[in-house]
């Protein structure tokens, strides 16, 4: 439900309260930049190839403005298909506890205004990536058809963490483009480890909703896997282990870049002991806790490409 401040039942008190003016709170709200986590897990593939990118090509000096775009870039695509997500599940939303005092379903921002907010958003976005060479605005550009049929395929498979995935990895894709202008094996093996970690904390996430989702037939992977999460999730964070792993030995990456890898797998090995499906603040905690997974192994990442630039 909401309070009396208009906040979402699943935000705690942040910055929009303090110090955004009222009127600007929903459209903050929508866009969830009063709940930054997922822009961060949008982040970090970003995060990831661009480092590994720096250390192919030796070179780091262009690694600080590359990052600083992609933060710009992430708040504001995230943003953008967060609006989106919620036009299209409004009426989904308004029939699940947690979601039904989100700006649209509560009546605090009309489609029409929200549309309009998903414009302004796509704008920054696009003027972000105007910043980079014609082959990475290519690149992408081909995202946003994934983008686009996300929010629907809760409604047709089991599976929308992949399709989830395949959206919130593009990043991994992206810091190749950039920084070299082109796509090799160590792209994509890096994309592919990258979905199986999102299949593996969305999961997580959705547990949130598993008896609302079941109750209005919204499919997921908590939902599918139930009672067997906790070994779904070893494969899965187990499959995004070894294929991030191969990324970086395909690289011939030093010790620096197995350090943080090596800690990233012991961050998600500690998740799957700690899972309880049943217990939706623990499965919150968990969820939010895979940006420091990921900031672990991009330390080990931009550690490695600045020891070969030989700064």
């Amino acid at each position: 439900m909401n309070d009396a401040s208009g906040r979402v039942a699943d935000s705690t008190g942040n910055w929009v309260d303090w110090l955004a003016p009222a009127w600007l709170r929903p459209y903050l709200r929508l866009a969830r930049y009063d709940r930054p986590i997922g822009s961060w897990l949008l982040l970090l593939p970003c995060c990831w190839s661009a480092a590994l990118a720096a250390g192919i090509a030796r070179d780091v000096k262009q690694l600080p403005v590359v990052l600083a775009l992609f933060l710009v870039g992430a708040f504001a695509m995230r943003g953008a298909g967060c609006t989106w997500n919620d036009i299209t599940d409004r009426d989904l939303d308004a029939r699940v506890e947690r979601t039904r005092s989100r700006p649209i379903p509560a009546g605090q921002v009309s489609v029409a205004g929200a549309l309009v907010f998903l414009v302004l958003q796509a704008l920054v976005g696009l003027v972000v990536l105007l910043q980079f060479n014609r082959f990475a605005i290519m690149t992408g550009l081909a995202s946003l058809a994934v983008v686009a049929v996300y929010p629907f395929m809760k409604r047709i498979i089991w599976w929308p963490q992949v399709v989830l995935g395949l959206a919130f990895s593009w990043g991994a894709l992206m810091g190749f483009a950039v920084m070299l202008g082109s796509l090799g094996a160590p792209a994509f093996v890096l994309y592919a480890g990258s979905i199986a970690w999102v299949i593996g904390y969305d999961t997580i996430y959705a547990h949130q909703d598993r008896e609302d989702d079941a109750l209005i037939g919204v499919k997921s992977t908590a939902r599918l896997f139930g009672e067997n999460t906790p070994a779904m999730l070893t494969l899965f964070y187990g499959l995004a282990v070894m294929l991030i792993g191969a990324a970086v030995f395909l690289r011939g990456c030093s010790w620096l870049a197995w350090i943080g890898v090596f800690a990233f797998s012991l961050h998600l090995v500690r998740q799957t002991r700690a899972i309880r499906i049943d217990d939706g603040a623990l499965c919150r905690r968990l969820f939010h806790s895979n940006r420091d997974a990921g900031l672990m192994l991009f330390a080990g990442l931009v550690a490695d490409a600045w020891m070969r630039s030989g700064l």
